[in-house]
């Protein structure tokens, strides 16, 4: 449902409410195209707190340890609350992508999982975010999502001794990689 804003512009209020108190998303132009962009959302997780333990940050967006039962969970959080990759510039696009990469190259580094899973979702917090998830056949959930059904009780495994000094090395080393190309 589409209304006007204070300023007068079109908007689409955030996660669908049409409360009044529920901040409301502004287009504006970017590049020649119509883009979303918002005020920091007050009752956004990722707009009032790091979203977890971080380990990475720039101007654009940061990484996080996330509090999940998953060994080496991460999430690459955008900075500015936007809902969707597509309401970013080309260049901030291949920024966040960048981050990303760096991200799962640097958990098969030190956690040498069975698989990656990759996944930017959104649908309880649009707020854009990408989740980065080292996999291990042992998990509960494997080879189901690890949002799915539980397909065993979990193997135990420990986190491995200053992993996030390591993953924070390892993150800024590609930062700076990145920065002398």
């Amino acid at each position: 449902m589409r209304q006007l804003c204070g300023s007068g512009r079109d908007c689409v209020p955030i996660c669908g409410s049409d409360a009044p108190d529920v901040p409301c998303v502004v287009t504006s132009p970017l590049a020649g195209q119509n883009a979303i962009t918002v005020d920091m959302d007050s009752k956004c997780i990722f707009c009032g707190s790091d979203g977890g333990l971080k380990v990475y940050g720039d101007d654009r967006c940061r990484v996080v340890i996330a509090d999940e039962a998953f060994v080496g969970f991460c999430r690459v959080i955008w900075t500015e609350h936007v809902r969707e990759i597509t309401d970013l510039s080309t260049a901030e696009r291949s920024h966040l992508m960048e981050v990303v990469f760096a991200v799962e190259s640097a958990l098969r580094a030190l956690l040498r999982p069975h698989k990656m899973n990759l996944a930017s979702l959104g649908n309880q917090m649009p707020h854009l975010h990408w989740h980065v998830v080292p996999r291990f056949i042992s998990d509960s959930h494997f080879p189901e999502p690890v949002w799915g059904i539980r397909q065993r009780e979990p193997a135990t495994q420990a986190w491995p001794a200053g992993f996030a000094s390591a993953l924070a090395l390892k993150l800024a080393s590609c930062h700076d990689e990145r920065r002398s190309q």
